[in-house]
């Protein structure tokens, strides 16, 4: 079976998405995001985690994670894609609070008219 893709769903523009990020610029990382996207984050009370929808509300939770994490930084990044589906492997190390954060996670990706409209982010729990 194929699956139709837009063209323009590459594993570079994961490479730039992440790059965005490691960059900590929201409107450059907001410019990969479909009008009507979702993001849900690694924890919170919802079996999806947290999930927050529609642009500013995104926006607005892509920020905050900058701002709990001044120094964030996706390493090590591997990125697949599959017609409307990506999957982004990566190291994610951080400070919050003076507590250094190293731990591997991926991003689970829905896209939709060339661009990622359901970001799902998932990552390992370390031990103490």
């Amino acid at each position: 079976m194929t699956i139709a893709v837009a063209p323009e769903v590459t594993v570079q523009m994961l490479e730039r998405f992440g790059d965005a990020w490691n960059r900590h610029d929201v409107d450059a990382v907001m410019s990969f995001m479909d009008d009507d996207c979702a993001f849900e984050t690694t924890a919170g009370p919802e079996p999806c985690g947290k999930r927050y929808e529609g642009r500013e509300r995104v926006r607005q939770a892509f920020g905050r994670v900058f701002a709990m994490f001044p120094d964030a930084r996706f390493g090590d990044a591997r990125h697949f894609v599959a017609g409307e589906r990506g999957l982004s492997e990566w190291r994610f190390t951080g400070t919050r609070d003076g507590v250094k954060v190293e731990v591997d996670g991926c991003d689970v990706f829905t896209f939709r008219n060339g661009k990622i409209a359901v970001k799902s982010s998932y990552f390992k729990q370390r031990t103490a």
